[in-house]
């Protein structure tokens, strides 16, 4: 049976903050590598976390989109570039973490020409929604 929202909310940030505050000599501990507070998160008792990983050879773009939940992304190794309309295109680093928001209209980039790019995915959306809206 799943747990509630709120009951794994408290549950994870239960467990961060043990984390925290015992840590012996030697453990891992995590760091914070971006905490921004956004908008447009689902809203209904169930929701689904995704995680995803993405590959991108020298040239590679993703197609002009938009999503229906924030959505982070965690650089891995490479830059990724990410145009988000009305704004500066953002140059994002291996190490590095941007949360793109909803309803808005983007393409992102590896413009290297010799060096992949690898990226993690993090996004929470109600369970039918897709990762990604294309636009034409």
């Amino acid at each position: 049976m799943p747990y509630p929202t709120k009951t794994l909310a408290f549950i994870v940030v239960l467990f961060m903050s043990a984390l925290a505050n015992a840590q012996p000599q030697g453990t891992a501990k995590p760091e914070l590598v971006l905490s921004e507070v956004v908008s447009g998160m689902p809203t209904l008792e169930r929701q689904a976390v995704r995680v995803l990983t993405a590959n991108f050879k020298p040239g590679d773009q993703t197609v002009f989109h938009t999503h229906r939940s924030p959505v982070t992304v965690y650089i891995l190794e490479g830059a990724f570039t990410l145009e988000l309309e009305g704004r500066p295109p953002v140059i994002v680093k291996a190490g590095q973490a941007f949360v793109e928001p909803p309803n808005v209209k983007m393409t992102g980039y590896n413009r290297s020409n010799t060096e992949p790019l690898r990226l993690v995915i993090f996004y929470v959306s109600d369970p039918d929604t897709p990762f990604l809206d294309v636009l034409h």
